[in-house]
């Protein structure tokens, strides 16, 4: 069966339909309504003003607004106050959502989406290696993740080493290539942090470490040896023959001693937990603890030593033997003892789908709503160090928000828009969109399989 590229669908991410001579007519007689179409949306970020009235509000750092008006011009929020007090522009499309709640974007700070690979079996720590390189835009995950409300991933190499690379934080904006993802720095390079890990899933055979005392003194080899280097690099200045051959593990590393790349670490045991924090101690790098099934059991510690937590609750049994001592209230306990605590999908473990949820079971099992609706967003915008763009519906940041049919926690509510950027890139009333947000044959398939009676029964119709 022939295949046609939708050009129309690439302003929104990519799509792949069958190829049929019914709808090929209809295409080339609506051709120039198309183009126009296309013309209008490849202006990414033009300033369009949209007007959303109506609508419960919830800001995040402010009170809620029970019934509000948000404006955005073009990729910017405006203005946001309650309907009676907020002027809306006379050239603002007007939206009416009464009866529906607006939040901010979602941010995942860990998600695997993308067909992610990173570090090989070569060794055990490969600070160098960098994730966007292995990362399928086309992917359907990224549409799932929109269904669910996210904007902003946080995505990793696995967790099978003690370092596997660098992570990369991406808008899930409409893409050709992971650049057009891309969140990118102020000197031009893409944002993104160094997954590490430790426990057991990087205790192997050799060249990997088999116990976890082995597992902290690579390491901590390796983080003494990015130091010298990096005294060797600060010590030659200008000139170039005093430089030290470059390396690139070690310039990530030296990257991280310096501040300017976080440390996203995998830990699960108490004490795998504060073997993390003892390195961070010694060497002074700045650290976000993910999963970290048993921090209930040191919280006091975690919050003496100032490091955030991006928690996953899992609600289903199986899993790992470290996490066995994983519970419901971590989040809870974590945000009591005054800990910056967000919550994570780790796609697939939980679906992106089903992020709300997540913080939902947090809720239930005792975190404030306040602290819960924050673990989905401007928490985890602070861990990305991208707080003073995402994470609050704050005029001047991005307009990233999520358009809900009631209250975010409710098991009942969906998410009917996502906007990035003040652009809708999610519409549960787009057949392909609701097809990726709950699922049916062919959802989740970049390519339709191969069948090469099926248009034959299609033209019969």
């Amino acid at each position: 069966m022939t295949r046609r590229y939708d050009r129309l669908a690439e302003r929104r991410c990519f799509r792949w339909e069958p190829f049929s001579w019914r709808g090929q007519v209809l295409r080339i007689l609506s051709g120039v309504a198309v183009l126009t179409l296309c013309a209008f949306n490849s202006a990414w970020g033009q300033e369009t003003k949209h007007a959303f009235v109506g609508a419960r509000l919830i800001p995040i750092g402010t009170e809620e607004i029970a019934d509000g008006v948000l404006v955005i011009a073009g990729d910017k929020i405006a203005a946001i106050g309650p309907r009676d007090s907020t002027p809306i522009p006379a050239d603002a499309q007007t939206v009416d959502v009464a009866g529906k709640t607006i939040m901010p974007g979602l941010v995942d700070t860990h998600n695997h989406i993308g067909g992610i690979g990173a570090a090989d079996g070569s060794g055990p720590i490969q600070p160098d290696v960098r994730v966007a390189e292995a990362i399928n835009v086309r992917a359907a995950g990224f549409r799932r993740a929109l269904a669910g409300g996210l904007t902003t991933l946080n995505i990793m190499p696995g967790s099978g080493h003690l370092s596997s690379g660098q992570t990369i934080y991406v808008k899930l904006r409409p893409a050709r290539t992971i650049d057009d993802m891309a969140i990118r720095l102020t000197d031009g390079s893409i944002a993104g942090g160094l997954k590490m890990a430790n426990g057991t899933n990087s205790m192997r055979d050799a060249p990997f470490p088999g116990t976890r005392g082995k597992s902290a003194a690579l390491v901590r080899a390796q983080f003494i040896k990015a130091r010298e280097y990096a005294e060797k690099v600060a010590r030659a200045g200008d000139d170039a023959d005093k430089l030290p051959p470059r390396d690139l593990a070690l310039e990530c590393l030296a990257e991280v001693l310096a501040g300017r790349r976080m440390v996203h670490h995998h830990t699960h045991r108490h004490d795998d937990i504060m073997t993390v924090l003892r390195l961070k101690q010694e060497f002074g790098f700045r650290v976000v603890l993910h999963h970290v099934s048993e921090a209930w059991r040191v919280a006091k510690e975690i919050a003496e030593a100032d490091v955030p937590c991006s928690v996953i609750l899992v609600d289903s049994p199986g899993g790992k033997l470290e996490a066995e001592h994983l519970i419901m209230k971590t989040g809870a306990v974590l945000a009591e003892a005054g800990v910056l605590t967000a919550f994570h999908t780790d796609d697939w473990i939980t679906d992106s789908r089903l992020f709300l949820r997540m913080a939902a079971l947090g809720v239930r099992a005792g975190m404030s709503r306040e602290k819960a609706l924050e673990a989905l967003t401007i928490a985890g915008a602070k861990m990305l160090d991208l707080d003073g763009r995402i994470g609050s519906l704050t005029p001047g940041k991005d307009a990233d928000f999520v358009i809900l049919s009631g209250d975010p926690f409710s098991v009942y509510t969906k998410v009917e828009q996502t906007w990035t950027e003040g652009q809708k890139v999610f519409d549960l009333d787009d057949p392909q969109d609701r097809l990726h947000a709950v699922g049916g044959f062919g959802a989740g398939d970049e390519l339709e399989p191969y069948l090469c009676c099926r248009h034959h029964a299609e033209d019969a119709q």
